[in-house]
């Protein structure tokens, strides 16, 4: 009698582990937590449970090679050298915004400007015609993917003269906002009426501009697959999910243009 009760209790303890939720586990840039939001919210139900952790997109990557993420997310596109073990899938585009105080006068940027400011080449606001105040230049952290595009479209790598660098796009916001003579970048999916957003060469970030390419301050958010191993079952069918016309509205609704049309 005992031993069919245990029999009974293994049954049942099977039953259970078969209906419970599966897990896909996602990590990295932090920039794309609107993307990655609408997602997860919109799969739910569906009895795969999706996990989202903020760590960075060069964390993330790491996570995707060591196996402890099913899913990387970068918010820059792959090197040559992490490509040798590693896939990109592009899921959306999204612009890099310079952002300034309410207060500053400015309302444009140029690329050979922002370099300038960035490298610390140009101290002072008023050489740009703006107030005569010290520039206090705001980024983010090493491995971060926002400063990777930003640093890169403003041929600035390794050479910026932060006065601070930040763990994420809303620490950025927040410290520029509360500022007169700060300068920043953040996603435009994440800015907000706390900063001024400046046009880029004279084109305003915007879902079209980013699209057709036409503003050049922008950057892919990335799937990143372990090529070594194929994705579960579960992560696939969250990764084709993320590239169908069902998201896409649900991506454009995160404030970035879909890489799939």
């Amino acid at each position: 009698m005992n031993f069919k009760k245990s029999l009974s209790a293994l049954a049942l303890a099977l039953g259970m582990v078969s209906v419970s939720h599966a897990a896909v586990i996602t990590d990295g840039s932090t920039s794309m937590e609107k993307v990655m939001g609408v997602l997860i919210e919109s799969f739910e139900g569906n009895g795969i449970d999706v996990t989202y952790n903020p760590t960075g997109s060069g964390s993330g990557i790491s996570a995707a090679l060591e196996g402890r993420a099913d899913i990387g997310l970068s918010s820059r596109a792959l090197k040559s050298d992490e490509e040798q073990k590693l896939k990109g899938i592009d899921v959306a585009y999204d612009g890099i915004v310079v952002v300034v105080n309410k207060a500053n006068p400015l309302t444009d940027i140029k690329t050979e400007e922002l370099s300038k400011l960035f490298t610390g080449e140009i101290k002072n606001w008023k050489e740009l015609g703006g107030n005569d105040a010290p520039v206090v230049l705001i980024g983010r952290e090493a491995g971060s993917g926002t400063r990777d595009g930003f640093e890169s479209v403003t041929h600035t790598k390794d050479n910026c003269k932060y006065r601070q660098e930040l763990t994420s796009t809303g620490d950025v916001i927040t410290t520029v906002g509360q500022n007169e003579n700060a300068i920043g970048y953040a996603s435009l999916s994440a800015v907000n009426d706390q900063v001024k957003v400046l046009t880029f060469n004279g084109v305003e970030a915007t879902e079209a501009t980013v699209l057709d390419k036409s503003y050049k301050l922008q950057r892919p958010f990335v799937f990143v697959i372990n090529k070594a191993k194929a994705p579960s079952k579960d992560a696939q069918t969250f990764i084709d999910y993320a590239l169908s016309k069902e998201a896409k509205p649900l991506i454009e609704k995160a404030g970035v243009v879909p890489a799939q049309n």
